[in-house]
């Protein structure tokens, strides 16, 4: 059994006129909803074993916030190139690549592609994946490589503005 947490990054910045995208860093919102969204999915009692980013720097960043909740090293993210504009082809090679060892993977990257590629994996749909959203399923194997055709069960959705109470 793997778990699958896929993560949009956090609220980035408009704010530098001529920044590439690629370069744009959280903003304080961002700053501040990375961290409470790590505490919540440590709260669900999930454990993390591998965090996978998008090299954009806004990606990184909201990684680098799921690390320290969880006790990784800043160097301990894996940057995949693929993540950054991701299709969902692109997607399913990064899971493929995973080594089996790793249990539970967190993997930050960007809207549109990751909310198309949330979508696809099971009945549940999702519009729009906000900024910090979790989107988290099981899925029923054992091999990365084998994640496009074994079963998949939603376990939750959850983002910063979502009310708990």
């Amino acid at each position: 059994m793997k778990t699958l947490l896929l993560i949009r990054h956090a609220k980035s910045s408009w704010d530098q006129a001529g920044l590439s995208d690629f370069d744009r860093a959280l903003n304080e919102r961002g700053k501040n909803d990375a961290p409470a969204m790590a505490k919540r999915v440590k709260e669900k009692e999930i454990e993390l074993d591998h965090l996978v980013s998008s090299p954009a720097k806004r990606a990184r960043k909201t990684a680098k916030y799921f690390a320290e909740e969880f006790g990784f090293k800043k160097e301990d993210i894996k940057l995949v190139e693929g993540l950054y504009g991701a299709t969902q082809s692109e997607f399913l090679q990064v899971i493929r690549d995973i080594k089996d060892k790793y249990k539970t993977v967190a993997l930050f990257s960007h809207n549109p592609g990751i909310t198309d590629f949330a979508s696809s994996l099971t009945s549940i749909r999702i519009e729009n994946m906000p900024t910090c959203s979790v989107f988290a399923l099981k899925i029923k194997t054992d091999n990365w490589n084998d994640f496009e055709s074994a079963e998949k069960n939603f376990l939750f959705f959850d983002y910063p503005k979502n009310s708990l109470d």
